[in-house]
């Protein structure tokens, strides 16, 4: 198959990251077709820097102009299911930015779109091409962890200071950016745990909003998480320290594995603690207990270019999609039930999780909105949708 012409939507943060892999010839098999932003000077910063490559100002203008096979979105996250149903409709393939959406009941109508048309759908989770996750992924699968008892990560070195909520009128504003930490930061984590553990089955959690900042959304999450099967866990992020922590650990049957900067130690019991405590006759006898450095790449693997190279061999070759845009309403699913449990004081049934009534308080919320931002914040003119 000729190369996939990548059309990208949003030429901001992301969005020109993604454009500067492709035009570089980092991503095999793919090629720049085509800029999409409906920032007047963001669609002239494109024209400058990539004279020749088609720049539009609105995403339908891009969807019919037939540049591109594919597109990738990379806007505001209220726009990222719209901009997918309508680029499906367009018969294009679609890869969206994290998060899938703000809401499940947006994005259940993504997912549906999705699966109506014949188009190949990703999510840019790039978090799942470092190897270190996907070794700690292949233990859990193969059962060489044993039960998992406990599960604890914090994922506190998020530090974002009072310039950043400032740099874009969308940033950390219900109506706009709908919530801080968890739906901005941390859907990477939150995708990875459900990807590694697979989803609780319920969470309660305390949330601070405007803790640290200006801001009306969350910057400092508490959450507990309980599954079925008798794990627990416990989720602690924070966008207000430094240097803060990225520290994942988890106290299974077969001992201890601790996950942090980047490496996977694993304190491994000779024999699993439950065959232990069956057998064992001393008052304070333990398993005997070896330090296991694992093995694995640490270099943090291709990331976001991983993640577009996989979704060039899907559609050029069959390749199996690493990150499938539909699984994106997992750890969106996990957020939400985070922030209606810290609103209501509430433990939070995610099996059956309810879309409607989280949709209702977060309109709720974006009714109280008091949040103005200064006219020397305005950077992009989010008034209109793309």
């Amino acid at each position: 198959m000729k190369n996939v012409r990548l059309g990208v939507i949003g030429f901001g943060n992301m969005g020109t990251v993604h454009v500067k892999s492709v035009a570089e010839g980092k991503v095999p098999g793919m090629e720049l077709g085509a800029i999409c932003d409906i920032a007047p000077a963001r669609c002239e910063a494109a024209r400058q820097e990539y004279p020749q490559v088609p720049v539009f100002g609105e995403a339908e203008e891009l969807y019919r102009s037939g540049l591109c096979d594919a597109v990738i979105i990379a806007t505001p996250h209220y726009f990222h299911p719209p901009l997918a149903i309508e680029a499906f409709r367009h018969g294009l393939h679609v890869i969206t930015e994290k998060p899938a959406g703000v809401y499940t009941k947006q994005v259940k109508e993504m997912n549906a779109a999705a699966a109506q048309s014949d188009r190949k759908f990703g999510i840019m989770y790039n978090q799942r091409t470092n190897p270190v996750y996907q070794k700690l992924r292949e233990m859990v699968q193969k059962g060489e962890l044993g039960h998992i008892k406990r599960i604890t990560w914090i994922i506190t070195d998020w530090y974002r200071p009072q310039a950043y909520h400032d740099s874009s009128t969308w940033r950390s504003t219900w109506k706009t950016e709908g919530g801080g930490a968890l739906i901005n930061q941390n859907p990477h984590q939150l995708d990875l745990w459900q990807w590694m553990f697979g989803m609780p089955d319920r969470i309660f959690a305390k949330a601070s909003f405007g803790k640290y900042y200006d801001i009306e959304v969350e910057d400092d999450v508490m959450a507990y998480f309980e599954y079925d099967n008798g794990t627990t866990g416990e989720y602690i992020t924070s966008t207000g320290e430094v240097p803060g922590t990225n520290r994942l650990e988890i106290a299974c049957d077969m001992g201890k594995v601790v996950v942090e900067d980047n490496r996977i130690v694993f304190h491994r019991n000779v024999v699993s603690e439950r065959e232990h405590n069956r057998v064992n006759t001393a008052p304070f006898g333990r398993p005997e207990c070896w330090e296991c450095n694992v093995p694995a790449d640490f270099s943090g693997g291709p990331q976001h270019v991983g993640i577009l190279s996989n979704f060039a061999a899907a559609l050029r070759s069959g390749a199996q999609l690493l990150a499938p845009g539909e699984e994106g309403i997992f750890g969106l699913t996990i957020s939400n039930a985070i922030h209606l449990s810290a609103w209501t004081g509430e433990t939070v049934d995610v099996k059956d999780f309810p879309d409607e009534r989280f949709y209702r308080l977060l309109q709720e919320k974006i009714g109280a909105s008091t949040v103005v931002k200064k006219e020397s914040q305005v950077i992009v003119d989010n008034s209109k949708t793309y």
